[in-house]
């Protein structure tokens, strides 16, 4: 392996797994990055990351001098890296290749917030055991909502709410990957020219990715989940301190320090003002009158109280973005955010009634949907983390709405995703 930090002379060797839609938005960014050498490429389809690379401008000698392999373990072991970058979306390949990385003493760049969402606690343990980093990945938008915590906290600031944006209506929940581009904005011919997964969008836009980003989001920050689920209030950026501060100050949040996700559309459909879709956003407390005064003094928007303010960063660039992470972790050791912590939790819940025999068809699928709660409820109830919500077995009755539980479902207990979630509630559970 290269040292830990190499020298700017020295470009970082970086190993991708999985060239989908953000794998190939950061290989784009490779040849203008001298820092950067992606030696080596993971796919299922060798063949398809040939063309992604193809695809977003490669030429054929930097093609040539790139080995493409169709396993990411054997990959993040056997090749000589100094960063493994896991970007399949799949929690159960997640927590294969990071370990196999980890192992490999390679640092890691988690372009796969579902596996942080189910076990990131113990993986981060795993990887600091091992004298490596794992990180959240910079573009995605939990890293860049753990850079304004970071920034607010280290600016003296008390972190009030931090979040994002997203394209959300209530029935949107029972939404399906064979009605998602009727809502999501984009023809199905323009998604599948796009590279753009059915499945995976539907859990944009069934609230379950938000779920699963809050959590990893409350459980890299030290932030809670509002303990009905995200609210998911129509709100623009003008807004923001307004309706995201405690209920006894005119809010929505049970307290300060809250994870939420703000809708781009009223309840009625009518596009929010200043709507922050695609962006992300923490608002602050000034710890002080002083401090007020100069949110004032240097036109701040605050809510009428002069005290709460709002900082806001409108898009996010996916993985046109990771190259930061990459970067950060090889020349200084640090992350763009790690998951540490079991803070909040995404139960699995129903879309449609299920009876026995059926069957779960996971993230973004038919079955069900992702909502966020704290993590010391889902252990007590016993709810089925949404990670866990595929090729499992209903036993009895499930009616639409309602929590998957462990003991309502038949689930291979020797599965590496299920051992590893075991473990993580076994060391990581919220006492009390």
């Amino acid at each position: 392996m290269n040292s830990a930090y190499p020298t700017p002379a020295s470009p970082v060797r970086v190993g991708l797994i999985g060239a989908g839609k953000f794998g190939s938005m950061f290989l784009s960014q490779v040849p203008t990055t001298p820092a950067l050498d992606v030696v080596a490429i993971a796919d299922l389809d060798p063949s398809r990351a040939r063309r992604a690379c193809e695809g977003v401008g490669w030429d054929a000698d930097r093609i040539g001098r790139t080995t493409f392999l169709d396993d990411g373990g054997a990959m993040a072991r056997e090749v000589d890296l100094d960063v493994v970058i896991e970007a399949t979306g799949n929690p159960l390949a997640g927590i294969r290749h990071a370990r196999a990385a980890i192992g490999a003493k390679r640092h890691v760049v988690m372009v796969n917030v579902e596996a942080d969402c189910l076990v990131g606690p113990l993986l981060a343990a795993e990887a600091a055991e091992a004298g490596v980093v794992i990180s959240m990945a910079y573009g995605d938008q939990p890293a860049l909502v753990a850079e304004l915590v970071d920034w607010a906290r280290d600016c003296g600031f008390r972190v009030i709410a931090a979040g994002k944006g997203t394209k959300y209506l209530p029935g949107y929940h029972e939404m399906t990957p064979d009605r998602v581009w009727d809502h999501y904005g984009i023809t199905a011919e323009g998604a599948r020219a796009a590279g753009m997964n059915s499945q995976m969008f539907t859990s944009f836009m069934d609230g379950t990715k938000s779920a699963i980003e809050m959590a990893a989001i409350a459980n890299s920050c030290g932030l809670d989940a509002p303990a009905m689920g995200l609210a998911f209030p129509p709100c623009g950026v003008d807004d923001l301190a307004h309706v995201l501060r405690p209920r006894d100050d005119g809010g929505i949040l049970d307290a300060k320090g809250m994870v939420e996700v703000v809708a781009c559309d009223e309840r009625d459909g009518r596009p929010v003002y200043r709507d922050l879709r695609w962006g992300v956003y923490v608002v602050i407390e000034a710890p002080n009158d002083y401090a007020a005064a100069c949110f004032a003094q240097y036109g701040v928007k605050t809510d009428k109280t002069g005290r709460y303010a709002a900082l806001y960063r409108p898009c996010h660039l996916i993985g046109l973005e990771l190259g930061r992470s990459v970067l950060r972790i090889a020349r200084e050791g640090h992350s763009t955010g790690t998951v540490s912590e079991l803070r909040a939790d995404v139960a699995a819940v129903a879309k449609r009634d299920l009876k026995p025999g059926d069957r779960l068809d996971g993230e973004g699928g038919y079955a069900a949907y992702g909502r966020l709660a704290p993590a010391a409820r889902t252990m007590t109830e016993g709810a089925l983390p949404i990670g866990l919500a595929h090729d499992a077995i209903v036993r009895h009755p499930i009616v639409r709405g309602e929590v998957i539980r462990w003991d309502a479902v038949e689930i291979d207990e020797m599965r590496t995703d299920v051992q590893a979630r075991r473990e993580m509630e076994v060391r990581f559970a919220p006492k009390g």
